[in-house]
């Protein structure tokens, strides 16, 4: 067991040991407020963070229209193919083949059960990446930070948005602080069976496939691409015209879908092309920020320094630099990386503990009136504004060198030793 994993008791400035459910810290040299929300939550706070879901979900439920309109998708194409069609042949379908396997349960469904299920899953899901993520970090369940980043995600708009419409990329949400905790206790295939499964549902996390070249393991990487393979080609023997993918869906998704998701579209070539760049440079320049931010990523992992924060800042950087250039970048996916940057508050120099991390999530918060911009069809200025400057805020964290302070044995106050971060 390595120094900074294990700790050090009683040196000021170096991590302590991870209390019983709690993070590791620095001792003496925490700011107080952290200290605070690492501390147990009150079962009065704990109640309010899942009352308030609670309600939020009543009030979907009741008032939303669009309750699973993304899932709804999905569950055609697996309908289309129980009723013995090609589920391609609704181009708004835009998944692997094992993607309607996976759905077929969906299919037996009545509406208002799907209603049900989608609000309930989606929050469950949410809420089971949080905990990951919180366990990325030794962080409890049952501390302050832990029930406020509950009460957060209730007033934040892309965990609503993603909740109230049911979109796949809650398996993302789920996948990646899950991998990122295997990979944190050395299980690596164990990560990239994790990473698979989340590919096969929805191939949202093939940048964070990066993170295992980065760390060598190609057993890990393997498995990671065999299972969406091996899944998708069982399934596509099951179905008719199954090339459908490759002649219709793959195509509209490379062209950024339609007129329908442009609007929503926060990536960096959709909105240039918005301001009047032509197309040609806008997604050129796009194509050039997502090289340099995977570039970031990269010296992010070869500072060495062993911890958690490593993990989440280099596959958050990876992530990020993919909703850059992706086309439609939408807001929800902001959550996939969201959750386990927000848990690494725990550790010092992480990310969160800039000022420019809350300011980029500033445009989220839910009910926040912002001139001019309130229009559904601008909808993605907002969204683009946060996306940008959190992957401008990671990629300062990825390329900042380990601060090195001095510290001091503190029984003895004597052997003064400069020691990097602890993560």
């Amino acid at each position: 067991m390595t120094a900074d994993e294990a700790g050090i008791s009683g040196v000021k400035g170096i991590a302590t040991p991870a209390t019983e459910g709690g993070a590791g810290r620095v001792a003496g040299d925490e700011p107080p407020p952290v200290g605070w929300l690492l501390a147990p939550a009150s079962w009065v706070l704990r109640a309010v963070a899942l009352g308030l879901l609670a309600v939020l979900g009543a009030q979907m439920y009741r008032t939303s229209p669009n309750v699973g309109m993304d899932n709804d998708f999905v569950v055609r194409a697996a309908r289309t193919f129980l009723d013995g069609g090609a589920p391609y042949t609704d181009r708004r379908f835009l998944y692997l083949p094992s993607a309607v396997l996976a759905a077929v349960p969906e299919a037996l469904l009545s509406r208002g059960q799907l209603r049900m299920l989608v609000l309930g899953v989606g929050q469950a899901a949410v809420l089971a990446g949080w905990w990951a993520s919180l366990r990325i970090f030794k962080v409890a369940a049952g501390s302050r930070l832990a029930a406020l980043g509950v009460v957060g995600l209730v007033f934040f708009e892309p965990f609503r948005n993603v909740v109230n419409i049911g979109n796949w990329t809650l398996a993302s949400v789920v996948a990646l602080p899950f991998a990122l905790l295997c990979a944190r206790r050395a299980r690596w295939v164990a990560a990239g069976l994790v990473v698979g499964l989340a590919l096969a549902v929805k191939p949202m996390l093939v940048p964070l496939l990066l993170l295992f070249v980065f760390a060598r393991r190609w057993r890990a990487l393997a498995t990671a691409l065999v299972v969406p393979v091996v899944a998708s080609v069982l399934a596509a023997l099951m179905m008719p015209r199954p090339e459908m993918f490759f002649t219709r869906t793959l195509p509209f998704l490379l062209d950024g879908q339609d007129a329908f998701a442009r609007p929503f579209d926060a990536s960096l070539g959709m909105i240039l092309t918005r301001f009047g760049v032509p197309g040609t440079l806008a997604y050129g320049a796009a194509a050039a920020v997502a090289a340099a931010g995977v570039g970031c990523a990269w010296l992010r992992w070869r500072r060495g320094e062993r911890g958690p924060r490593r993990l989440v800042e280099a596959a958050a950087m990876l992530m990020l630099s993919a909703f850059l250039v992706s086309r439609p970048s939408f807001d929800h996916y902001l959550l996939v990386v969201l959750l386990p940057l927000l848990a690494s508050v725990a550790v010092a120099g992480s990310v969160p503990r800039t000022v420019w991390f809350w300011v980029a999530l500033v445009p989220q918060v839910s009910g926040f009136a912002w001139p001019h911009l309130e229009a559904i069809q601008r909808r993605a200025f907002r969204d683009a504004a946060t996306l940008w400057l959190l992957a401008a805020v990671t990629a300062r964290g990825c390329v900042r060198r380990p601060v090195v302070r001095t510290v001091t044995l503190a029984e003895t106050g004597q052997d003064r030793t400069p020691v990097r971060d602890a993560f």
